[in-house]
């Protein structure tokens, strides 16, 4: 599933590829914005109880069994799966979770494009969510409500490792490891952390792992173009059957709309002459990405960026 590291482009150099890609940049500011409500809860109380007990109780990701601090028992409600993953419990906690969220998961947004990477981290973090709601009693786990992006963090880190394995990321900015083995090594560690007695959710992380794996080979796979299935549940709602959403297709181009289809050129990929283009072209081909993912870009196209790259 990795791209040779000769063929793939890195999102800096030249405009029109950003920093912060639209869900990316939604994400970071949601996050941030329940944090700041969650401190403004922490002053405030409701019929006699904390306000930070009431926001865990009806938010953060309630144990199915047991009772809570206040001797009520767990208020689980099936949208905590989705909420929890947007409240933290310290300053520390939000900003390495973002940290590492824009860090790793600012290209791996492009190159599956926008619609597929929100479903994909929100289905690792709601997969995190199950797997400790179900296992942590199994485990002799802590039960307690739990709150944090980890899970889906942990998800995209893994999608980072299998898109880009020999990617070197410098700890404490000067010793460079691979991608590969500095995020295997992480995951290895919360396998082994299960069933530790500790504020840390291993169990979530552990699923968040699993269920981004199990996505990424799927999409492998089957080639999901989720440009299609929002397309399909618009016309839905208005009335219009669109076939069928998910489809296994023998190439994971999409097909070609109306414009954009050229008349065929033969080049070589080898012969650098071939290659031409001019800013209007890049911004077309990151256009493409951010719509549809790196995945459907054809090979003169990724040539294309391969080169700009080195120039910038």
């Amino acid at each position: 599933m990795s791209y040779d590291s000769r063929n793939y482009y890195r999102p800096m150099g030249f405009g029109g590829f950003t920093l912060f890609p639209p869900v990316i940049k939604k994400l970071l500011i949601i996050n941030i914005a329940v944090f700041f409500i969650q401190m403004i809860f922490e002053n405030l109380s409701f019929g006699g109880y904390p306000g930070w007990y009431v926001i865990n109780r009806y938010f953060a990701l309630n144990p199915i069994v047991g009772v809570d601090q206040a001797g009520n028992p767990y208020n689980f409600q099936i949208w905590q799966l989705l909420t929890y993953q947007f409240m933290h419990g310290g300053f520390a906690h939000i900003f390495f979770n973002m940290l590492m969220l824009w860090m790793f998961g600012m290209e791996i947004e492009h190159i599956m494009g926008s619609k597929k990477f929100l479903f994909f981290y929100l289905l690792s973090g709601i997969g995190a969510g199950i797997f400790n709601v179900l296992l942590a009693p199994v485990f002799g786990g802590a039960l307690a409500p739990t709150i944090g992006a980890s899970g889906a963090v942990f998800g995209v880190m893994l999608a980072f490792a299998m898109y880009f394995p020999n990617r070197p990321i410098y700890l404490y900015f000067l010793i460079p490891v691979k991608a590969k083995y500095l995020i295997g090594f992480l995951v290895v560690i919360e396998f082994m952390s299960v069933g530790n007695q500790s504020l840390v959710a291993h169990l979530a992380h552990v699923g968040g792992v699993l269920t981004a794996l199990t996505f990424l080979l799927l999409d492998r796979r089957y080639h999901y173009n989720f440009n299609t299935l929002f397309h399909s549940i618009k016309k839905k709602a208005s009335g219009f059957s669109s076939g069928p959403t998910f489809k296994r297709t023998s190439t994971p181009f999409r097909p070609a709309k109306d414009g954009e289809v050229r008349d065929a050129t033969f080049f070589d990929l080898n012969d650098e002459d071939n290659i031409s283009y001019d800013q209007a072209e890049i911004d077309r081909i990151l256009d493409k990405i951010s719509h549809s993912g790196y995945q459907n870009l054809t090979e003169k196209e990724k040539k294309i960026l391969f080169e700009a790259s080195k120039k910038s």
